[in-house]
């Protein structure tokens, strides 16, 4: 194998490539990772994300395999916002919004009480045109944060709230957040997960109160891990977001971020999480059977807005 960092000015991602053509393909690789996992969890650690570049992948059900090498189950996607579909077991298309659309770099599901440790995501098919999948250090966020926001933060964290219809409107209904129409099944996941919640005439509501930074679970480095600025109604653009406040206050939106105490989060605090992400992001164009490793806690992704067909898998451990 041949690895380096992919950037001469930052180590993330770390890139791993086959010397050759040669037993380049999914048995190889999963092989490969079961002999150097040690190893290679120690790069995860100090990069963030690893890049495996050139192998031969045919299928998601290959991409699930590799994956799966990492030593952790894969988990559902039971909870999730995002709208996206099973494509194999528990391998998913990536967030499925129109094309034009850029989606902010967060961490993957930082809303939730359990949360992905590991993120993986699959080169399909790359688009025709830009599209990439852009990363920023969780930590060098923070560190670029003003620090009377970060002291907000951390002292009032963040509430996702959800107003999920039962089958019809705006947003996502409950049966599809929680991949099933059993009430009972969704409110032990509730329970379990720390969200409060209710039924409604429209269907259901809730609130997830989560804290805004957390320390990593295996270097104890504190990171920025929540996704406010995604939430925010404004994060769906001037236009789109003053459109929604006329038929609906900040409560009872679709989904919105508030601050864990229910006080509304300013718009020049959002302003300035969403700078220092600006500030810190890095990307790469895909190439077709490029699986992307990320360190989830440790790392933040997005996605840039593209032209032509885009197929990227995702899995999560």
């Amino acid at each position: 194998m041949r690895t380096a960092n992919l950037f001469s000015d930052g180590p993330l991602p770390w890139v791993i490539e086959p010397e050759g053509r040669r037993d380049a393909g999914c048995e190889a690789l999963c092989a490969w990772i079961a002999d150097q996992l040690p190893a290679l969890e120690a790069r995860l650690l100090a990069h963030g994300g690893l890049l495996f570049r050139g192998f031969t992948l045919e299928s998601p059900e290959d991409f699930a395999r590799v994956s799966q090498s990492f030593a952790l189950p894969l988990r559902a996607y039971a909870g999730g916002e995002s709208p996206r579909r099973s494509v194999a077991g528990r391998v998913y298309t990536s967030t499925e919004y129109p094309s034009h659309l850029e989606i902010p770099l967060h961490n993957e599901m930082s809303y939730a009480r359990t949360w992905p440790r590991k993120v993986f995501f699959y080169c399909q098919r790359p688009p025709r045109r830009d599209g990439e999948t852009p990363l920023a250090n969780s930590h060098d966020v923070l560190r670029s944060l003003p620090e009377e926001v970060v002291a907000r933060f951390r002292e009032r964290g963040v509430c996702y709230l959800q107003n999920l219809h039962g089958g019809w409107g705006l947003g996502k209904s409950w049966q599809a957040v929680f991949e099933t129409d059993d009430r009972a099944v969704v409110e032990a996941f509730c329970r379990e997960e720390a969200i409060e919640f209710h039924w409604s005439a429209e269907g259901m509501v809730t609130r997830a109160r989560r804290p805004a930074l957390i320390n990593h679970p295996i270097s104890g480095e504190e990171v920025w891990f929540n996704q406010a600025h995604l939430w925010h109604v404004s994060s769906r653009g001037e236009k789109e977001s003053a459109a929604l406040l006329r038929v609906c206050d900040e409560r009872s939106l679709p989904r919105n971020a508030l601050h864990g105490d229910g006080g509304l989060i300013a718009a020049s605090d959002l302003a300035a999480i969403r700078q220092a992400y600006a500030a810190r992001q890095i990307s790469f164009p895909w190439r077709q059977g490029d699986v992307l490793v990320l360190d989830n806690v440790l790392v933040a992704h997005g996605r840039r807005p593209f032209e032509g067909e885009r197929e990227i898998l995702v899995a999560m451990a």
